[in-house]
């Protein structure tokens, strides 16, 4: 530490004094009610607003949760970033904002294990709570997954990006989106086929954004290794957080084995959502950080199966 100018103690005054110093004043007289049943609930009022609201709640909710899958660790916590909200009729000024974070705290009291099972419950039980006609809860969060390396079968921990969606309308019943973002190594075909030798290569961002069919269950299979497996396996090569030199070997080798194109990218990995009988629709998105360019290269192919069928 540097020395301070002066040495010497002071005699400070009382904090109460000090607050007072820096702009704190005394509590004016209190007329409002302090009661919850004796407060004007303006949010609650019941007029013609000029619009219905499609949607209307809170987002950017840190919290910490517990998440289950089939590839090692099979149980882990992490924290989950979530958004909840409902529609809004005309009729109505707002929402009641305390119930989503309310209902958060009441599920992790119990041990809330995140799921598509238990989010179609929570946004059930949300659109009651809030006298909705339905309610959306989307989470965000990384799910780590062990990962093997090559040669040696060293053991880290990977992650992907994980967002789970469930809305439930009293209507039409539950929507279950999620969306997996992980990254792969990708070679370029151009340049290993022009170069005497070797051929530049990048990192791959792979996104996939699927709608589930009405009729899926969890249990039977663990969706989330499904569409790693689906990213990884059509890349260049998987990424490892741990290799040696007999590992680098193997992923450099297999890499010029499998070079690939930010277009091959995605339609080989299409192929294999279309192949999955839980998916209903999809996109898949790559971007590939260059590393001969300043740019990024990119490319997306959406589809719909359900359309396809009724075709």
């Amino acid at each position: 530490m540097s020395q301070t100018k002066n040495s010497t103690l002071k005699q400070l005054p009382h904090k109460e004094i000090r607050h007072r110093l820096f702009g704190s004043v005394e509590p004016i007289e209190k007329t409002k009610p302090t009661e919850k049943e004796n407060m004007h609930d303006i949010q609650n009022e019941k007029k013609d607003f000029l619009f219905e609201l499609d949607s209307v709640g809170i987002t950017n909710v840190k919290h910490p949760i517990t998440i289950k899958s089939d590839m090692k660790p099979t149980t882990q916590t992490t924290i989950g970033t979530f958004s909840f909200s409902s529609s809004l009729p005309q009729t109505s000024k707002g929402t009641n904002m305390s119930r989503f974070t309310e209902q958060l705290n009441n599920y992790y009291s119990e041990g809330f294990v995140v799921s598509f099972t238990s989010l179609k419950a929570f946004t059930k039980e949300l659109s009651e709570r809030l006298e909705q006609q339905d309610a959306t809860i989307e989470i965000s969060f990384p799910w780590f997954f062990e990962r093997n390396a090559p040669h040696t079968e060293l053991s880290g921990l990977n992650h992907a990006d994980i967002t789970m969606a469930v809305t439930y309308d009293k209507l039409s019943g539950y929507t279950m989106c999620a969306s997996l973002g992980g990254k792969v190594a990708t070679l370029c075909p151009c340049s290993k086929e022009i170069s005497e030798y070797s051929a530049h290569n990048q990192r791959g961002n792979i996104t996939m954004e699927i709608e589930f069919t009405s009729d899926f269950t969890e249990g039977a299979i663990d969706w989330k290794s499904h569409l790693l497996e689906a990213a990884e396996s059509n890349a260049s090569s998987r990424l490892y957080p741990v290799l040696k030199r007999p590992d680098e070997k193997v992923v450099t080798e297999t890499a010029y084995e499998n070079p690939r194109f930010v277009e091959d990218i995605v339609r080989l990995v299409a192929a294999d959502l279309y192949e999955m009988d839980f998916v209903s629709k999809f996109k898949v998105s790559c971007r590939n950080e260059e590393s001969i360019h300043l740019h990024d290269a990119i490319a997306s192919v959406s589809f719909d199966k359900s359309a396809k069928s009724s075709e």
